[in-house]
């Protein structure tokens, strides 16, 4: 199993960890943890149902402790957000554990802590890495910081969809959504925020926008980019999302991937949680890419159903008058 790395360093005598409270930074679900004892951990997580899944496993998930013996730091996909939490990690604990498959990058992230630091005894396994350090030091330019996108006033960070540009296909929903926009409204996945900057600019009778987003770091920019007094903002999974009252309309481009890998099931759940949370006679606006079967779904949940514009690679769907 590719998640096991640590516990082959551990049981071949490879790596020895202090006692103490051992820190896990963005560990995915299922992440092998069972050579550690439970009691020692803390995990720290920013997607909301990959945290939901570790605080229903009876994992620590809370503030950070004061003190930690080591820390383990599992590879995101982004590069400029692994550098980030290694060059953190390297000031919440002396020994640095650092995990992640070659698909991830960690091959790169090992060569150039090997330039800056030294050797690092290491275990390569089922297309990954594990490698560790009690000297990291040097790491100050590798923390990420907010930026913001040219020719705009919106801030980004490491780590969130559409991280350096505006997202061609939100940008053909934002050019294809009316400007009679009213009532109440949810941004389903909302990312850093740029439909709701948007719609909240251009319609007044909009009397509020819930912004229901599952990254904590995406969601941190969002309330940057959008100031209306009108939004709210929710860091929750919209599969599960459960609001206090239904709504007029929703926006949304939802996710295809899980991780590297596609998967469509992923729109199918942002439709039925819409058919769940509009009221009978409301709207929904949404883009996906081309090839995506959505509008048999949606067909399935909603009495009219039509595309009304696109490219070669997006289509824009709405739909409305959800069936009961």
């Amino acid at each position: 199993m590719a998640l096991a790395r640590l516990t082959t360093a551990l049981d071949d005598g490879l790596l020895t960890l202090p006692a103490g409270r051992i820190g896990v930074l963005r560990p995915p679900i299922g992440y092998d943890l069972t050579a550690l004892d439970r009691e020692s951990i803390w995990i720290e997580h920013g997607f909301a149902p990959t945290h939901a899944f570790w605080a229903a496993s009876g994992y620590d998930l809370g503030p950070q402790p004061e003190t930690l013996s080591a820390i383990i730091v599992v590879l995101p996909r982004s590069k400029a957000l692994a550098r980030s939490m290694i060059a953190r990690a390297s000031t919440m604990a002396e020994l640095v554990i650092i995990d992640g498959q070659r698909t991830e990058g960690v091959d790169s992230i090992y060569k150039d802590l090997r330039k800056r630091c030294g050797d690092m005894p290491t275990v390569t396994k089922a297309h990954g890495r594990l490698f560790w350090s009690d000297s990291l030091a040097g790491l100050e330019e590798w923390f990420a910081s907010s930026s913001t996108l040219p020719d705009t006033s919106f801030v980004t960070q490491p780590g969130v969809f559409s991280e350096n540009r505006i997202d061609k296909g939100s940008a053909l929903l934002r050019a294809a959504l009316p400007r009679s926009l009213q009532g109440r409204i949810a941004d389903l996945g909302a990312g850093w925020g740029y439909l709701s900057a948007e719609i909240l600019a251009s319609n007044d009778a909009i009397a509020h926008v819930d912004l229901v987003e599952a990254e904590a770091l995406a969601l941190d920019c969002a309330r940057l980019n959008v100031t209306d007094p009108r939004a709210a903002f929710h860091w929750a999974d919209a599969l599960t999302w459960q609001p206090d009252g239904q709504y007029d309309a929703v926006v949304m481009n939802p996710p295809f991937h899980t991780g590297r890998k596609g998967d469509p099931d992923l729109g199918k759940g942002f439709i039925a949680t819409t058919a769940r949370i509009l009221g009978p006679t409301g709207h929904v606006w949404m883009v996906a890419n081309r090839h995506l079967p959505y509008e048999a779904t949606l067909s399935e949940c909603f009495a009219r159903v039509e595309e009304i514009g696109g490219d070669g690679s997006y289509k824009l769907l709405h739909a409305h008058r959800r069936k009961k």
